[in-house]
This record gives C-alpha cells, sequence and structure tokens, in this order.
C-alpha cells in the first residue's frame, strides 16, 4: 500500500511539475515584466557598452492602500562577449539616461531625471559615488565629453522670457512691443518692489499688473502658433542653447550659444577646437520654421557660422568621422510632413558640396553611425514590416547592404572594435540585445533581460501580400488564437496602426504584447500596413493624399477579406476592429461605412478634420494631406467628405472610445463630439478617459493604466463575441 502510495505521489509531483513548466499564454501583468533596452554607447576601447535599461515598477500607496505604477531607468554594463551577465550601475526610483564615455574610459557622464529639472552627472568606474556638475535652472541634456576629456558639452532649453535681446522677427502681441511691460520671472526682489502695477492705475500700471498674473499662468498669454505642447497648454517658445562645464564638481558652466535661435545635435570635432550642430537664422516666429542647416562654432562659443545649407531640406543630427575629415547628417526633404523622407548626406569637414549616399535608397533613414575605418556608415530603416540594419559605402554610388536581416526590428546600435552591439525586437523575445561580429557575420546575445518569455506560449505572425486593383501592393499578417483547433471557428480582431506612415510587422515592439494578449484570450488577430504607411518607399507612403479614408479603408478590408480565405478558421461573423490615433479615425470610418463587424474600439482618434485643425498639436497634418485649410471653399468640402464625424447618423456598429484626459496631440474634443453625436442618436456606444495621460499611452503612459487600456478593450468585444472554449488567458495559472 505504501509503494502503491508513493508511486501515486510520484505521479502526481511528475504532474504538477509537467503542468507548470508547460508555456503559459501571455496574460495582461506581463506587461510589467517588459525589459527594454536603449541608448547604447561603447567604451572607447570597445570591451564594454554602457546601456539604459527601463522597467515597470509598482509600490502600494501607504496612506491609501492604492498600487501606483510608474517607470525606473538605469544604467547597465554590458560585455560585448556574452560572457558576462551586465553589471548594474545605479539604482533608486529614478531615471538615468543618455550616458556617454569619457576619452580615457574611466567615467561616465549621465542625465539624471530626479526632481523638476534634470541634470548632468558623472559616475567614476573606478570607484567613488555619482556626483552632479550641472545645477542649471533649466535643466540639462545631451552631455558630450570634449576629446581632451576635461569638458562637458551639454544642452539646456531655455524659455522666450529668458532670453536677452530683440526679437527678430514681428513681436507677436498686436499692437505691443518686446519689453513694454515688466518681465516679472527676471526681476529681482528689489526691483519687483519698485515697479508700480495697479489694475485701477496707469495703462503703464493696469499693462504691468496684467504682465503679473500672466507671469502665474493666470491667465494664459497665448500668440505663438503651436500653442499645444503634449499634455498641456505651452505659452511661450524655448530655444535650445549649447554649454560647456569641467568635468568635475563644484565648476561653472558656460553658455555658448544665446538669443532666439535653436542648437541641437551638437558634435566635437576631433581635435576639439569646433563644435558642430543644426540650427537656423530665425526670421519669423519658430513654429513657422520646418528646416534647418549645419551650424560651427568655436569650442569656446565664438565665431558661430552657418556651415552648410540645402534650399528647402532640413539638416539634423550632424556627426564627424572617426578621422575628423568628413561629416555625416541626416537630409529631409521638406515636401511636407507626409511626404518626408530622410537621407543620409555626407559633406567634407572643411566644407563644400554634399553627397546624398542614399538618394537612391526608397526608405526613411532613422539612425546612422560611421564605422570606425572612415569608409562606411551603417543605418537601420523601416522595409517592409522589418527594420534592418545596413551598411554603405562613405562615397555612395552603392546599394545598402543588410547587416541584420529576417522578421526583426533593430531599435538602436552602435560600432566598435569590429562589433556592432544592437538592440533587437523579435517575435520571440520583445527586447534584447546582441553583438554582431564584422569580420565573421557571427552574432551572440549580450542581454537576457526577457528570458521569461520563453515559458511563454506565444503565437508568431504569417506573412501574406496582395495586390490592390490600382496596382499597389499591401502586407499583412494574421496571428491564429492560442490553442486553435482544426474545424473551429473563432473571433478575429482587425487591428490597424496610426500614424498614418506608422508602420507595422514582426519587428513592431509597441504591439508585441497586445496582439500576444488578444491571441492568448482567444482571438485571431490581422494587421496590416495600407497605402500611407512607411516602409514602402515614397510612392506608397503618399498615396493616401487628399485620400484617408476611402482607398487605405479599402486596402484593410482587402487584407481582411484575403485572410479570411487563407485561414477557414476566421469567423466571417465574429469579426471585430480597433486602433489608435490615424487608426482611431479608421475605425470611426469603417463602422460608418461597413456593418461587418460586431464591436469596435477607436482609442485617441481624429473624427472631425476641422476642428482638429485647430485643437491638435498635430494640426499640420491637415495642410499636409490635405493641401489647404479649412476656411478654403473646396479644402473645407474635402475635409468634410474625410472625416468620420460626417457619416456618424450610418454608425451602428457597438462602440468603445477612448481618450487620454490630457491628449493634446490629436484633442480630446474629437472624441467627445463623436461620443455626444452617437449618444444623442441613442446608438450603443461607451466612453473612457484617463487621467494624466497623453496620446501616448499605450506605448509609454502609466503601467496600470496601460493594462487597464488593454483589458477595456478585450471586456467590451467579449460582450459581443463568441468563443468556442473558455480562452486560455482567462484560464490562465500564471
Amino acid at each position: 500500500m505504501r509503494f502503491i502510495c508513493s508511486v501515486a505521489f510520484l505521479l502526481l509531483t511528475a504532474f504538477v511539475a509537467a503542468a507548470q513548466e508547460k508555456p503559459q499564454p501571455i496574460v495582461a501583468s506581463d506587461l510589467m515584466k517588459i525589459v527594454t533596452v536603449s541608448q547604447l554607447a561603447a567604451s572607447p576601447d570597445g570591451r564594454q557598452v554602457v546601456a539604459a535599461v527601463t522597467r515597470k515598477a509598482s509600490k502600494t500607496n501607504n496612506a491609501t492602500g492604492a498600487t501606483e505604477y510608474y517607470y525606473n531607468q538605469h544604467l547597465y554594463l554590458l560585455d560585448p562577449s556574452g560572457k558576462k551577465d551586465p553589471v548594474q550601475l545605479t539604482f533608486g526610483d529614478r531615471r538615468d539616461g543618455q550616458a556617454t564615455w569619457s576619452p580615457d574610459g574611466q567615467s561616465l557622464a549621465f542625465v539624471r531625471v530626479d526632481g523638476d529639472a534634470a541634470q548632468v552627472w558623472i559616475l567614476p568606474l573606478t570607484g567613488g559615488e555619482a556626483y552632479a556638475i550641472t545645477k542649471t535652472k533649466y535643466g540639462a541634456s545631451r552631455p558630450l565629453w570634449s576629446p581632451d576629456g576635461k569638458t562637458i558639452l551639454f544642452a539646456s532649453s531655455i524659455p522666450f522670457h529668458a532670453i536677452e535681446g530683440q526679437v527678430p522677427w514681428t513681436y507677436d502681441r498686436p499692437g505691443r512691443k518686446q519689453g513694454d511691460e515688466p518681465n516679472w520671472k527676471l526681476l529681482k526682489d528689489d526691483e519687483k518692489k519698485n515697479t508700480r502695477s495697479s489694475p485701477d492705475g496707469s495703462l503703464t500700471e493696469v499693462r504691468a499688473w496684467l504682465a503679473k498674473n500672466a507671469t502665474d499662468k493666470n491667465p494664459r498669454v497665448l500668440t505663438r502658433l503651436d500653442l499645444q505642447d503634449e499634455q498641456d497648454l505651452e505659452a511661450e517658445e524655448k530655444f535650445v542653447h549649447l554649454f560647456t562645464v569641467p568635468a568635475q564638481a563644484g565648476s561653472e558652466t558656460k553658455q555658448l550659444t544665446t538669443g532666439y535661435q535653436n542648437f541641437n545635435g551638437a558634435d566635437w570635432s576631433v581635435d576639439g577646437k569646433s563644435i558642430i550642430c543644426s540650427s537656423v537664422k530665425l526670421t519669423s516666429a519658430p513654429d513657422y520654421i520646418r528646416t534647418s542647416s549645419l551650424w560651427k562654432l568655436d569650442a569656446d562659443g565664438k565665431n558661430l557660422t552657418e556651415f552648410l545649407k540645402v534650399e528647402g531640406q532640413p539638416i539634423t543630427n550632424p556627426q564627424y568621422s572617426p578621422d575628423g575629415k568628413s561629416i555625416a547628417f541626416i537630409l529631409g526633404t521638406n515636401d511636407g510632413f507626409f511626404g518626408r523622407q530622410n537621407d543620409i548626406g555626407i559633406v567634407a569637414a572643411t566644407g563644400g558640396t554634399p553627397t546624398n549616399i542614399t538618394k537612391n535608397f526608397d526608405r526613411d533613414v532613422q539612425g546612422f553611425e560611421w564605422s570606425e575605418d572612415n569608409k562606411a556608415v551603417y543605418f537601420n530603416a523601416e522595409s517592409e514590416g522589418d527594420i534592418p540594419l545596413y551598411s554603405l559605402p562613405a562615397k555612395g554610388d552603392a546599394t545598402p547592404v543588410q547587416l541584420i536581416v529576417g522578421d526583426k526590428g533593430v531599435t538602436g546600435f552602435t560600432v566598435k572594435s569590429g562589433k556592432i552591439i544592437y538592440g533587437l525586437t523579435e517575435t520571440s523575445n520583445p527586447w534584447e540585445v546582441y553583438a554582431f561580429t564584422l569580420k565573421d557575420k557571427t552574432q551572440v546575445p549580450i542581454t537576457k533581460f526577457n528570458t521569461w518569455v520563453s515559458r511563454k506560449q506565444l503565437i508568431f505572425p504569417k506573412e501574406y501580400w496582395i495586390t490592390r486593383p490600382d496596382g499597389m501592393k499591401v502586407q499583412y499578417w494574421v496571428l491564429e488564437p492560442v490553442g486553435r483547433k482544426e474545424g473551429v471557428k473563432y473571433p478575429t480582431i482587425l487591428n490597424i496602426h496610426g500614424g498614418p506612415t506608422a508602420m507595422w510587422g514582426p519587428s513592431a515592439f509597441s504591439m508585441w504584447h497586445e496582439f500576444q494578449l488578444e491571441a492568448a484570450w482567444g482571438y485571431g488577430v490581422v494587421f496590416c500596413n495600407p497605402r500611407g504607411s512607411g516602409g514602402y518607399g515614397d510612392a506608397f507612403k503618399r498615396g493616401n493624399f487628399k485620400n484617408w479614408g476611402k482607398d487605405p479603408a479599402a486596402d484593410i478590408l482587402a487584407s481582411l477579406d484575403d485572410a479570411m480565405k487563407q485561414h477557414s478558421w476566421i469567423d466571417k461573423d465574429q469579426l471585430v476592429v480597433e486602433g489608435g490615433s490615424y487608426a482611431g479615425y479608421m475605425v470611426a470610418w469603417l463602422i460608418g461605412h461597413d456593418n461587418r463587424f460586431k464591436a469596435a474600439n477607436a482609442q485617441r482618434g481624429v473624427y472631425d478634420l476641422t476642428t482638429f485643425m485647430g485643437e491638435g498639436n498635430a494640426w499640420r497634418l491637415v495642410p499636409d494631406y490635405f493641401g489647404g485649410y479649412p476656411w478654403e471653399p473646396e479644402t473645407k468640402k474635402l475635409l468634410d467628405a474625410e472625416s468620420p464625424l460626417t457619416y456618424v447618423d450610418k454608425i451602428n456598429t457597438p462602440f468603445l472610445i477612448i481618450h487620454g484626459d490630457q491628449d493634446l496631440r490629436t484633442g480630446v474634443v474629437q472624441s467627445e463630439m463623436l461620443y455626444k453625436s452617437l449618444k444623442i442618436q441613442g446608438k450603443p456606444v461607451e466612453y473612457i478617459r484617463y487621467p494624466k495621460e497623453g496620446h501616448e499611452l499605450t506605448r509609454s503612459g502609466n503601467p496600470g493604466r496601460m493594462m487597464d487600456h488593454l483589458l477595456r478593450v478585450i471586456e467590451f468585444f467579449e460582450r459581443y463575441v463568441r468563443h468556442p472554449e473558455p480562452p486560455a488567458a482567462s484560464t490562465s495559472t500564471n
């Protein structure tokens, strides 16, 4: 009997162990486990890489008992050989990043966000605590060591009121002049006491009193064109200026650039005698300027001059070659936002005519870096659902060669000592860092932050292409539901991307968790890149000019129709649809023209293009995509025809509308108008508003609200669809 019981116990133990080892479906809280690694920077000798590692965290508020969610970002040292585990350098509930190496490899300069303003810190790697070297009033960012290791260059954004000198364009207060009222923010205490201000005084005293109120943002006086920031109104412009500080504690900073001009993307010359950056000489208010050029200045801030200008094309991100003889930069077209394509330009460090080395490469360059021998440039670019890493001879006149290929997305990289260290997203893992050896083309993983994924049941997308009647080729993918059985029908989600110039595919990190979670809840997922998407060349990206609705919608529905032909398990009577931003627009458009969906969800969308012109900081999409402004009769007619709100009376699909309270990219009124219009008509609609959230809710929003968002959408769909059996995620043992 004892023997039988022992055997039974062993069998039960083995069964439980096997059950525990069986891959489990993705659940909502797995979002908290995802670790991302960014801002890779190799040491001067190439033997180490510093990286910013971001984690989501939570804690219990002792006063309320509520769970609070937030992010931490710390610095780590990575071993390019993959033989040593990453070493954590910074700790605590804070965000550290933008780390750069001292030339001798003994210290790191980095930016710490710990309080109201970010500052530059130094961390000695030979021992000792990190210490701050800046205490700038408006914060500091983008530190960069001088070649001799004695000085650190950094940037700071200075608000309009703190800039000295005469505004070089027409002052933006009609009938007023700059300086005709007290600048209360800069007055010293004794100056404030001697400044007369009264609501009952002279016009001068009244203006002083009004100016004092405006200083307290009560009210906010708005005179600029781009008055919306991401989550709040932005009443005054800010200007990025360059500073230097000796690389030791207690040093005084020196401002190199001044005035009403921005200086971005700075880089030291190899000899440390000069600095290159991108800027533009303003002849009108900055909100009206969409171009920039290269500027040079001496290391002490003297002899600031324009170095290179390409008419009508913005130049950004200059980077000296290792030998200092050339400068590479991003060269953009300026043919409207939607038509912009980023190329790589190269010019001699002494000046001259630049060469566009990617002019025949019909893709948008994202980031680039010089090879150590100055002969090539490495870069990544979106292409057909992937984000490969390419190499290209610096002389141009060649076809880029893909180094990192497949259904993968290179999220960032650095090059040193014959290796490319890069971040990677793929279906099997949301984010890890790898080392690619240029000589033998081998690669090894050097981080294992997301090994928990190996215990999960993942679904890999299947790729398809269709050709539309006008010849456009559209790429799409299908994920099947977890645990799918042959001969059984399953509900399916049509998930649409925003942008409109975004690109989805197996490399899309932002959708990794959402797609896998939906599959775990028993849904198939269909997603595509309709005309207007990035990653397919300039003509494809321009395919939705004056045409946001009809043809892109037809591409999307044609992908869904083809998916149903390819996969008999998709239940044509159990389809739902969702999307955010431009895809929120598209969801509302689809259900205003098609009744096939059982339920729909639109997030952060634009539904009336005329009002969007006024309330969203992305308002330039209106003139860029539709060729004019709402006060122009033909444009107004087009905007009405292309607005989902025009067809709101045709919407009968149960509809969940979601927006963030502080979303000023698309504007909260967009969702309020759509909701009220449907509610008045008695349509089945529900409205969700998230506090303290802007447009980036689903990508970088509060982790707790991100999970809430995901589950509210699924819960809404669950009201209207049937599953052949309980979804895997709902019965998970996680």
